[in-house]
């Protein structure tokens, strides 16, 4: 399950608006702004998946231990370059 601040922090690495993730996502920028809010507001399990979806599409890699959450941005092979 994505949390609020791990949606937050994906969003920050992508550097990606509410209203991009919310698009990419298919999801309305209130759904979006209920799951990134830290006020404990109830939102459905599909937006959650979208955004979770939408996100791993852009390369994002969601962590959950019993330490905590995070994120880990992965480039793609057309954003590498070579050191050479």
């Amino acid at each position: 399950m994505i949390t609020a601040r791990q949606s937050r922090a994906a969003r920050a690495l992508l550097g990606w608006t509410q209203e991009t993730l919310a698009d990419k996502a298919q999801v309305s920028l209130t759904a979006l702004k209920r799951l990134e809010s830290e006020s404990g507001l109830d939102v459905y399990e599909t937006t959650r998946d979208q955004v979770r979806r939408a996100l791993e599409a852009a390369g994002v890699v969601l962590l959950s231990t019993d330490k905590g959450e995070g994120v880990l941005r992965l480039h793609d092979e057309h954003q590498r370059r070579s050191p050479f």
